[in-house]
Order: structure tokens, then C-alpha cells, then sequence
């Protein structure tokens, strides 16, 4: 099992910026931020491998968010700039020991973090 804690989330006007956390309870290969909004389906939004250095995001955010990660902490950050009001959203972390699937598909991550709420206010 794997426990993830996700923080950082809060209210901020578009332009502004946040940087979420997520800390789990042991090193996993494959973490990624989700997203959602009541009615809607879980979007993936950015996925990290292993050391850092393969990232993918979601269209929508390339250019204003950025995943990293902290393997000495366990904790994967997102980074996010330039934030509009169609971001709000409850984000939560995922983990994965596989890789396996397509990264933004929530089918494929085994460990969910509870969610914290993002608000972009115009």
C-alpha cells in the first residue's frame, strides 16, 4: 500500500499561481496530478517518471504547469502559473508501480490521494 497526502491547494485569481504537494509513503515510479470537477471525469493532467526527467501534461496546461518531483522526500510537486478560471478543480495525486497504460487514465493508478480543492477566481 502506499499512502499519498496532497497540500498546497487554496483560492487565487487568474493570472495568480499555486504549487501543489503531494507526499507518499514510499518512493513510486509513476506519479501523476489528476483533476475534477462535479459532473465530469477525472482529467489527467501531468505524469512524472522515475528520476524526473520524462514529463507529460496534458494540453490545456503545457506552458503553465510544471510537474517535478523529490525522490529524497517522496513528495511530487505541480507547479502551476498562470492559472484560469476553467482550473478550478478537486486535484489529487496518483501512483503507479507499473507505468503501465496510458498515463492519463485514471484506470491505471492503483494509489489515490484524498484531494485538494483548486480555486481560480475571475
Amino acid at each position: 500500500q502506499v499512502q499519498l497526502v496532497e497540500s498546497g491547494g487554496g483560492s487565487v485569481q487568474a493570472g495568480g499561481s499555486l504549487r501543489l504537494s503531494c507526499t507518499a509513503s514510499t518512493y513510486t515510479v509513476c506519479m501523476a496530478w489528476f483533476r475534477q470537477t462535479p459532473g465530469k471525469e477525472l482529467q489527467g493532467v501531468a505524469r512524472i517518471l522515475g528520476g524526473g526527467g520524462v514529463t507529460s501534461y496534458v494540453d490545456s496546461v503545457k506552458g503553465r504547469f510544471t510537474i517535478s518531483r523529490d525522490n529524497a522526500k517522496n513528495t511530487v510537486y505541480l507547479e502551476m502559473n498562470s492559472l484560469k478560471p476553467e482550473d478550478t478543480a478537486k486535484y489529487s495525486c496518483a501512483a503507479d508501480r507499473r507505468c503501465a497504460g496510458a498515463w492519463y487514465t485514471s484506470y491505471f493508478y492503483d494509489y489515490w490521494g484524498q484531494g485538494t480543492q483548486v480555486t481560480v477566481t475571475s
